[in-house]
């Protein structure tokens, strides 16, 4: 069995003295792992870093087994971020997430979409951070977790939504929500496609990391008796720092 697909490498993890195992979110078959040879070899140096994109070619005897990768480089996403540590941050904890979020051998098309997207973001533009935001919110939705922000939970209201229920992940208004607001999680407006000043202000990146860490652990990590992995939260301390007044 044998396949070529573009993909994005999440994970490279040493195998022998000369190999990886390393697992791949391809576009049109998911999440694949295999086996690389020579990964110090001279054509393979600075390619197997996860948050690459590459081409790669997968083959097994059987379907049900581990395989082979080759892969060819079509963007070196790593090295353009390697002098930006929140950026390079960033990457490595969607890829990260991804890795330990997605079964294997299942296509997430949307997902992919969203993945390459955030990856334009985090080279292009200032504003990755909120696209991080979302990609996480697409994990959670791919996943069956997904949060309905469409409307109040307790009165059906589409104004005013202010907080999302840590019960129910349904978005709360502000009047309803008023008496339990120490058990309610913010919602940030800009998930609502709201902005201020054509921005979103540090504190709401900071209220959606808080939010969709808490779906991601109590869904995806806490009934595997798991955590969230080490780098997000570094990631989440990391936009702390810099803007810990106005957060």
């Amino acid at each position: 069995m044998q396949w070529t697909d573009s993909g994005i490498i999440l994970s490279v993890r040493k195998y022998g003295e000369n190999s990886a195992v390393i697992r791949i979110f391809s576009e049109n078959h998911g999440v694949y792992g295999g086996v690389a040879r020579g990964v110090h070899s001279k054509a393979n140096r600075g390619i197997l870093l996860p948050g690459n994109r590459v081409s790669a070619t997968w083959n097994a005897r059987l379907s049900e087994q581990l395989g082979a990768f080759k892969c060819e480089l079509i963007e070196a996403n790593t090295a353009m971020l390697m002098a930006e540590y929140d950026r390079l941050t960033g990457l490595s904890s969607a890829c990260t997430l991804i890795d330990s979020a997605l079964p294997e051998r299942h296509t997430y098309p949307h997902l992919y979409q969203c993945f390459q997207e955030f990856l334009s973001s985090l080279k292009n533009t200032e504003t990755w951070y909120e696209s991080y935001v979302w990609l996480e919110m697409n994990i959670l939705a791919e996943c069956g977790f997904g949060l309905d922000l469409s409307a109040c939970a307790a009165t059906g209201t589409t104004r005013n939504l202010t907080y999302v229920s840590p019960k129910s992940a349904r978005a709360v208004s502000a009047e309803a929500g008023e008496p339990y607001r120490d058990k309610l999680l913010p919602l940030p407006p800009f998930l609502l496609g709201i902005y201020k000043n054509n921005r979103v202000a540090p504190s709401e990146i900071l209220d959606g990391l808080h939010l969709t860490g808490y779906f991601l652990e109590l869904g995806l990590f806490t009934p595997h008796n798991r955590k969230l992995p080490p780098v997000r939260q570094r990631l989440l301390d990391m936009m702390k720092e810099p803007y810990g007044a106005e957060a």
